[in-house]
């Protein structure tokens, strides 16, 4: 139940702040708003105000909003012509679509601020604490536990886990001494490290180094911190996410990354309800780095997608005339078998998840 309630806050959420940047625009430009819905398929229900229709459909996986005049060849009232979405020019209309992602990932930054300014900015906490130790490694042969506070590595005084790494790696392979702290008692271990190939966050081997097996704690901690830093902090932490995103799926199209990372709807229910047990701060964290990926993904060049009207948009600012309606069609069939079959493999492997548990 938990894992249901937080894919249904989680996505309703997102969905609502991505559509709602379409709808703001396009009023913001005096287009006729028809249609505003959480869903897709059957109404299931909902409460027109004014010209526009508000209402909650059948399929929660997304959303849209139906402007006057949107699909092509669409013939609108002579008294409606100046407000119908294709009678704008054309900036206006590149903006229109490019609310929607970019909502979302000026979404993450309003939570981002959120967390800063009200709990602070998360640092590590300084010290040598160990937070894992890896099986089968050399500090597991010799005894060593997570929790264990290194103290000296060799009889050299360790303050910080900086100190640890270049105190072993510095030993080249020959065994090193370390007295650590555990529940009140200071004992004393020897163990050599191995040389172990040392990867980045995407998997990919960027060097070797010696290595005991062991890595720091990550228990936080929050320094108070102004508003104005708390909305920088929010930018930068933004920034990088998106910069990560990008650099992940073009490591994914290397195949560097194995497609299988790749998940969907019941992923994201998982990990939302592992997230909102842990506490809020992850959960809104959570949230934002979703909002992110919706911004991104929507923003791919895609036909069927915000990101391949863009592209339409940009060739007819090239060329001074709109993309025919032949090429437009053709380009959303294929734009929609590719989101099908998108969807195919990333519940393919949602299902394949759950099956290895």
């Amino acid at each position: 139940m938990n894992t249901i309630l937080s894919f249904i806050v989680v996505l309703g959420i997102l969905i609502f702040v991505h559509e709602f940047g379409h709808f703001i625009v396009a009023k913001l430009f005096n287009v006729k708003v028809l249609k505003f819905s959480l869903g897709f398929g059957p109404r299931l229900f909902g409460r027109r105000i004014g010209e526009t229709d508000y209402q909650v459909s059948a399929l929660p996986l997304g959303g849209y909003v139906n402007m006057l005049g949107e699909n092509p060849g669409e013939t609108t009232d002579h008294d409606d012509t100046e407000r119908s979405f294709s009678g704008k020019p054309l900036w206006q209309r590149f903006l229109i679509v490019a609310a929607g992602p970019f909502f979302n990932l000026g979404f993450a930054v309003l939570l981002f601020f959120l967390i800063y300014a009200l709990v602070g900015l998360p640092q590590p906490v300084p010290g040598t604490k160990i937070g894992e130790v890896a099986p089968d490694s050399p500090a597991a042969e010799a005894g060593l536990l997570a929790g264990d506070r290194i103290l000296t590595v060799n009889g050299m005084a360790t303050e910080d886990w900086e100190d640890v790494s270049r105190l072993i790696r510095d030993s080249e392979g020959r065994p090193v001494t370390l007295d650590i702290h555990r529940n009140g008692d200071v004992l004393q271990v020897t163990s050599t490290p191995e040389q172990q190939e040392v990867k980045n966050i995407f998997g990919e081997v960027v060097g070797q180094r010696y290595m005991l097996g062991v890595t720091r704690s990550s228990e936080v901690e929050y320094r108070s911190i102004s508003l104005f830093e708390a909305l920088g902090a929010g930018f930068s932490q933004t920034w990088g996410l998106i910069w990560l995103t990008l650099v992940a799926i073009v490591k994914m199209i290397q195949q560097i990354i194995p497609a299988t990372e790749l998940g969907g709807p019941i992923l994201i229910a998982q990990l939302a309800g592992q997230q909102m047990e842990v506490g809020w701060i992850n959960f809104v964290y959570f949230i934002a780095l979703i909002s992110i990926n919706l911004g991104i993904l929507n923003l791919l060049p895609i036909p069927v997608l915000d990101g391949g009207h863009l592209v339409f948009f940009t060739v007819e600012a090239i060329t001074r005339r709109p993309v025919s309606m032949k090429v437009r069609e053709v380009a959303q069939q294929v734009g929609i078998l590719l989101l099908l079959a998108l969807m195919f493999f990333v519940f393919y492997n949602d299902i394949m998840r759950l099956l290895n548990g």
